[in-house]
């Protein structure tokens, strides 16, 4: 059928042949964005049930309405780890996925335990919150680090990409990017969050509170002969025990650590390690108030 638009589907199709990376013609399915988002939507309700609702859970139907979703995240899951363990050899089966999806569904009583000591931690260190209620409701920082604590599991279990495009979800909803190879300790609190970064190979110890614009990132990169970056490798640092690190501060490096006990400013700048019981704070060189209703005295001539 003749279109005005044919010259351009001609040279997309064109497009397709000579540009490569940027499309799939391999006959077989890519893990899907819009249905890990999908599963993101129905983990917060397998998390959180009666939160995530728009009808109240009654305790008499919890079992079986456990049951069901249960049964459909891991189905839909299973599906996209299943996609996502065959590229690069799509017709091969791997039979990697059955015993990530089982130790998956054997972790979430974990995750949900320690999403519980993030709770308290909110409520004990905010002291805008009113109950633990409005914090699941309403905190940004429960949705991300729920999000990546499960994409953490998956991560570990070995179910390459889809942990990724899980913490992306949560990403783009909430403004806190946390890689899912991050490894988070209890009692975890993000005060805001927004612009929030933690690095693939930050380690965090429990009791930790970040407020907005922090970044745990990586000081450089390290490079092969040819120029290529190296990857993996431990890049971002280390947070240890009961740390609290203020708004818009950057530590750096794969071998800087923050001791215990310790409180980075905020507008930190950091690349080196500080011993634990540090304040580490940054003095302004000058800082002048002035009384808006009085003016300056001219100079005299």
């Amino acid at each position: 059928m003749s279109s005005p638009l044919n010259p351009f589907v001609s040279d997309l199709l064109a497009s397709y042949e000579h540009v490569g990376g940027l499309n799939n013609r391999d006959a077989h399915n890519m893990p899907s964005t819009r249905a890990v988002g999908q599963i993101c939507e129905d983990l917060l309700q397998l998390l959180f049930p009666g939160f995530h609702d728009d009808d109240a859970v009654h305790h008499g139907s919890l079992a079986e309405l456990t049951n069901e979703r249960l049964n459909r995240v891991t189905e839909r899951l299973a599906d996209q780890v299943r996609k996502s363990v065959r590229i690069g050899n799509p017709k091969k089966p791997t039979g990697k996925t059955p015993p990530i999806m089982q130790k998956f569904c054997k972790a979430l009583p974990e995750v949900r335990e320690l999403l519980r000591t993030d709770i308290e931690a909110a409520f004990d260190g905010d002291p805008a919150a009113l109950c633990r209620e409005e914090i699941i409701l309403s905190y940004p920082f429960i949705e991300a680090i729920s999000i990546q604590r499960v994409a953490h599991r998956l991560h570990m279990f070995g179910a390459p990409i889809i942990p990724r495009m899980m913490t992306e979800w949560a990403h783009s909803r909430t403004g806190i990017d946390i890689h899912p190879g991050a490894i988070i300790g209890s009692h975890f609190f993000i005060d805001n969050g927004s612009g929030l970064v933690i690095g693939e190979s930050c380690r965090i110890g429990n009791s930790v509170k970040l407020y907005h614009g922090v970044t745990l990132g990586a000081r450089s990169f390290v490079r092969d002969e040819e120029g290529h970056i190296i990857k993996g490798g431990k890049r971002h640092p280390d947070v240890e025990d009961n740390v609290t690190i203020y708004p818009n501060s950057t530590i750096l490096g794969g071998k800087t650590v923050i001791g215990k006990g310790s409180t980075i400013g905020a507008n930190v700048f950091l690349m080196h390690s500080v011993p634990p019981n540090s304040l580490v704070v940054y003095e302004e060189k000058q800082l002048t108030i002035l009384d808006k209703g009085t003016k300056p005295k001219k100079a005299q001539l």
